[in-house]
């Protein structure tokens, strides 16, 4: 996967992030925002992966081209 492939995939985590919240805003009860707010971990957490991947192939394609 190339450093631009990992950068759109974790802008598609982020507007994912983004529709989540948006859901948290409007949980009617407690239950509902706990479960909402694991979700949004889970998804902060594929976001800092693909964010650390990115940075990684981009570290490598610099070092081919060098």
């Amino acid at each position: 996967m190339s450093s631009e492939e990992a950068l759109s995939r974790a802008e598609q985590l982020l507007e994912k992030v983004e529709e989540t919240r948006k859901q948290l805003e409007q949980a009617d009860d407690s239950a509902q925002a706990i479960e909402i707010l694991s979700r949004l971990s889970e998804l902060a957490k594929e976001v800092e992966a693909e964010l650390s991947r990115a940075r990684r192939e981009a570290e490598a394609e610099a070092d081919a081209g060098a």
